[in-house]
């Protein structure tokens, strides 16, 4: 764990740093345009596509997960947007005493709220958000042993194979994180989420140990995540901005 949340710090300050750098050269181009050229501004505004590429790299080292989500948003004023993620996810969860494995498709709609004040023609996104997310999944008990106190026995493996069809879970997710873009169009990002179950169905002499689109629940209705993303923006329209008049007191 200490390792990941290493690598999301050093991902966090190269982003930090491409929002900067994009900043600097947007000010210097603007330096050097004419006085008797200036176009009038405009903000651009579309969808923006991408994909978990944690969930999809994972896929190709962990042979007990195999997952894909697709991430989109909506930017619908300069500060808000819609934003959705789909996905699916199959993972096998082998602890000491239980071994199971989890498969379903899940859903998560909500909206972003951007804090980072962009120059024209920028969408980049240092933003918090909400999702509701909800999730369609089986469970099969592969095999488990039984708890001894006295650990001096060996403990025998069962063998179970029984399987729980039908269950589901929603959720509320909060959400924080960060979106540049590295060439034109092109973003890469990650975020933070901190879920809490609102409904969950549990199968009968079992528990959802670990909820697609969710992640594991430890025992209680609380869960964590993140994802790093990478994403293209698609500009369907522009809106020119109304320049703000400042009116001189008269002497």
């Amino acid at each position: 764990m200490k390792y990941i949340l290493k690598y999301s710090f050093s991902f966090f300050l190269v982003l930090c740093s491409f929002l900067v750098s994009a900043q600097k050269t947007v000010i210097k181009d603007s330096s050097s345009l004419k006085k008797d050229s200036i176009k009038p501004k405009t903000e651009r505004y579309g969808l923006r596509l991408g994909v978990d590429l944690f969930k999809l790299s994972r896929s190709l080292y962990d042979k007990n997960y195999k997952g894909l989500e697709l991430v989109g948003d909506f930017k619908f004023t300069r500060k808000h947007y819609l934003a959705a993620e789909i996905g699916n996810e199959n993972k096998t969860v082998a602890d000491d005493q239980l071994n199971f494995t989890t498969k379903g498709t899940y859903l998560k709609v909500g909206f972003d709220y951007n804090s980072y004040e962009n120059w024209l023609g920028m969408n980049n996104m240092l933003y918090v958000g909400m999702r509701y997310g909800v999730s369609s999944f089986s469970q099969t008990l592969n095999s488990y042993s039984i708890y001894y106190a006295n650990n001096y026995f060996p403990k025998p493996t069962i063998d179970s194979g029984t399987k729980f069809d039908g269950l589901s879970a929603q959720w509320i997710e909060v959400i924080a994180g960060v979106k540049a873009e590295v060439f034109t169009n092109l973003y890469v990002g990650f975020s933070f989420r901190m879920n809490n179950l609102i409904t969950n169905k549990v199968p009968e002499n079992f528990d959802n140990l670990y909820i697609p689109g969710f992640n594991r629940t430890y025992g209680g209705n609380f869960g964590a995540g993140f994802n790093y993303t990478i994403s293209y923006f698609v500009p369907l329209y522009k809106t020119v901005l109304k320049a703000k008049v400042k009116e001189k007191a008269k002497k």
